[in-house]
């Protein structure tokens, strides 16, 4: 044989050197570690087989991974996200468990060590959705706690509203307070809502603070109405925290409005007696209904009788219509409004008087009529029918009411009065001496024309002819007469008469379009 130029040698031909290595025998231990080392996301399992490409792939998705979790939020990563993650770990796993079946490592020489350094590495993403879980818990927490401080400062905005605004943002912080301690009762949020309901129900009640009862009223009664949102075992105290300033609240306010005669007073002071029957503040109720009836009473005798009566007859019927009044109690309310009614009759006397001396006629005679008939037995009533007959005489001949008239009666001068009218008439007089009667029609007389009473020679009730008649004994002084027509709305007629010792004195009453006297 011979060699040529190129070393072959005749008759034999050198097979061409490999591409690369050839494969490694199998090796399990092997495959196991590269998987293992994959399992970390980070691909060093390719980077002991030199797979440098496919470690870059393996890089690129932790990298996106951690961009999209990072950073850690209350709702986290989403569950299709961390899927296929996952997915592409496992993948890479068994890839890597394969490619390393007959590859050798370039480090370390030792299977067993890159086992080992597979299992310790696995510490990474363990670690990292430990951290993960820990940084997202933290997160929620402060989600939590700004849930709080909003709701706080909620309410503490709400707090200088009117109540009737502020009530919706309340109901809103008091939902959020509520949801804090029911899904959220680990959180440490939800650890500092107790404080914050303390908070809540001073400032819903700041009106108590400030002694503005009245205005307190509504705002306690919302807070009675919080346990339906909050359990009480998360109010504790709280519960029956409204519950006695209410009462003072509405017994404050109620005594202010009785004071100030407002009509709400009653209203009041029948939810204290219905809501809290057995609080100290419902037993200061009929005491002070009654002293307002006294008070009211001694007003009667005052300079503003009438508005005294006014008040007496109001707080009647405001006291009969007291809810809740209950045993002895309402006994008491019940005799108070009595009490109270019968010194508004008894006290329109004294009312009746004033009106007179005022110059309201019209009402004094309103006033003494009712006084008259609704109080039978009392002492003016005498006198009261009196002033209710020269009240009317005023409301014709005003003169006649500068003076009040007493209850004498009689005189040394007679005075005779006729009816020569078809109509029964009746007669009131007032001066020295007052007093009243009625004269039948004359059947045989007529209506006079207008005419009639111009001419010159007219004399009413005329000699020779019979009517009806009565005579009166009067005293010396004027006496003011007013003829009034018992069936018609005819005008009545009146006559000033000044009363002489030594003379005789005779009333004529006729009718006309109106009603004339000589």
């Amino acid at each position: 044989m011979s060699e040529d130029q190129y070393g072959s040698v005749q008759g034999f031909v050198v097979p061409p050197m490999p591409t690369s290595p050839p494969p490694a025998p199998p090796d399990r231990l092997r495959s196991v570690a590269v998987g293992l080392l994959n399992l970390s996301g980070l691909g060093l399992g390719y980077a002991l087989v030199r797979r440098w490409l496919l470690m870059a792939v393996c890089w690129v998705a932790t990298v996106i991974l951690l961009l999209v979790a990072l950073p850690a939020d209350p709702d986290g990563v989403s569950g299709v996200l961390v899927t296929l993650y996952v997915v592409f770990l496992v993948f890479a796993a068994v890839h890597g468990a394969l490619v390393g079946l007959r590859t050798r490592l370039a480090w370390p020489a030792q299977t067993p060590v890159a086992v080992v350094l597979g299992l310790v590495l696995l510490a990474v993403p363990a670690g990292g959705v430990v951290l993960y879980d820990n940084a997202r818990d933290e997160a929620t927490q402060q989600m939590l706690l700004d849930r709080l401080d909003k709701a706080d400062q909620l309410v503490a905005d709400s707090g200088r509203l009117p109540f009737s605004a502020a009530e919706p943002h309340y109901r809103q912080a008091l939902v959020a307070y509520d949801d804090l301690t029911t899904a959220h009762s680990g959180s440490r949020a939800a650890d500092k809502v107790p404080d914050r309901l303390k908070t809540f129900y001073t400032t819903v009640a700041g009106a108590y603070t400030q002694k503005n009862y009245c205005d307190a009223i509504p705002q306690l009664k919302y807070l009675r109405t919080v346990p339906g949102t909050i359990g009480k075992k998360q109010l504790g105290s709280l519960t029956t925290w409204p519950d006695d300033r209410l009462a003072t609240s509405l017994y404050e306010c109620a005594s202010t409005g009785l004071a100030a005669q407002r009509a709400d007073w009653s209203t009041n002071f029948g939810d204290l007696l219905t809501t809290f029957p057995q609080s100290s503040q419902a037993g200061q109720v009929e005491p002070a209904v009654k002293s307002a009836v006294s008070k009211a009473a001694q007003g009667v005798r005052g300079s503003q009788p009438c508005t005294a009566v006014e008040q007496l007859q109001s707080l009647s019927t405001q006291i009969g219509s007291l809810q809740g009044g209950q045993g002895s109690v309402g006994l008491a309310l019940t005799a108070d409004a009595q009490r109270a009614g019968s010194q508004a009759d008894a006290g329109a006397y004294q009312c009746g008087v004033s009106q007179y001396k005022d110059g309201d006629f019209d009402s004094a005679l309103t006033t003494m009529n009712d006084f008259v008939k609704n109080n039978t037995h009392d002492k003016n009533r005498a006198r009261a029918k009196k002033i209710a007959i020269a009240a009317e005489v005023a409301q014709t001949v005003p003169a006649a009411g500068k003076k009040l008239p007493t209850t004498a009666s009689g005189g040394s001068i007679s005075v005779t009065v006729k009816n020569d009218s078809p109509d029964d008439i009746t007669v009131l007089y007032t001066g020295p001496v007052t007093g009243s009667f009625k004269l039948k029609g004359c059947g045989s007389c007529t209506t006079y024309s207008l005419t009639t009473t111009l001419l010159s020679g007219f004399k009413p009730c005329s000699s020779g002819k019979s009517y009806p008649q009565r005579t009166i004994s009067l005293p010396t002084g004027t006496t003011y007469f007013v003829h009034r027509a018992d069936s018609s709305s005819a005008t009545p007629a009146s006559d000033t008469a000044k009363l002489r010792s030594g003379y005789i004195y005779t009333e004529c009453a006729y009718s006309t379009r109106g009603f004339g006297t000589t």
